[in-house]
């Protein structure tokens, strides 16, 4: 029996962390959240992180089940109803606990944003001491890392796999060789490290077998994590493009 991967990325944080993502992804109004439509995209990125065989921890399954639990209630008939009953019926909106959890979250990312901008700018400044008069080099990290988000390349190789229809069964049978994540993560950096435009996400995936778009895919995510490539994308849902991390 062939063992699938099994990765688990620090990255997700969680799935408010996906649906405000989506949020501001389709430009939501957070108050005003279209059900239907969030909970389709949140599923196709769900079904794309099982694709992968990423560790999709549990508490991404009960989102996906409050999503579908409240898309149902918003699709039931309404009756019609008097202005008092109305603003009854508006303070049990299925939305409301999802919604005060959204913004809550949202408080706090901001908040752990602005904190860790504060302490990126302090570690750009170097102090001496006033009796020691040497002066040593110290190495200032490049903080660089791009303005696409785990996310946003789930989304890209989604779209990928859709548009190049890399569905089962396939029309030629392609040999079964593993790569190792290693070995492809030198294949990815050299291929970048010749482009001096930047590499598109997609030319990265050549051979449409699952096991060589997950080794892929996760040497990508290998060498983001040691700041050596990082990835661009103009506006949203534009085409993704992987760059050599200037020394």
């Amino acid at each position: 029996m062939i063992q699938g991967y099994e990765v688990k990325l620090e990255t997700f944080e969680g799935p408010l962390d996906l649906l405000l993502h989506l949020i501001n992804q389709y430009e939501i109004d957070i108050y005003d959240i279209p059900v239907a439509q969030i909970t389709q995209q949140y599923m196709d990125y769900i079904h794309t992180m099982q694709y992968l065989e990423l560790n999709v921890a549990s508490e991404y399954l009960v989102m996906a089940s409050t999503l579908l639990a409240i898309k149902s209630q918003m699709l039931l008939p309404k009756q019609e109803l008097e202005e008092d009953e109305m603003d009854e019926a508006y303070m049990d909106d299925p939305r409301e606990e999802l919604m005060q959890r959204l913004i809550e979250y949202r408080k706090y990312k901001e908040a752990a944003e602005a904190l860790k901008e504060k302490e990126a700018a302090e570690q750009q400044v170097y102090t001496r001491s006033p009796v020691v008069f040497e002066f040593k080099d110290v190495p200032i990290e490049n903080t660089n890392t791009g303005n696409v988000s785990v996310f946003d390349m789930i989304n890209a190789l989604k779209k990928m796999m859709q548009r190049n229809q890399w569905k089962e069964p396939q029309d030629t049978v392609i040999q079964r060789a593993d790569i190792p994540i290693e070995k492809r993560m030198e294949e990815v950096l050299q291929q970048v490290i010749n482009s001096k435009d930047g590499v598109l996400f997609h030319a990265l995936f050549p051979v449409p077998t699952k096991s060589y778009i997950v080794t892929t895919f996760v040497a990508i995510l290998e060498l983001m994590k040691k700041r050596q490539v990082y990835a661009m994308q103009e506006q949203h849902f534009e085409e993704l493009y992987v760059y050599k991390m200037e020394e």
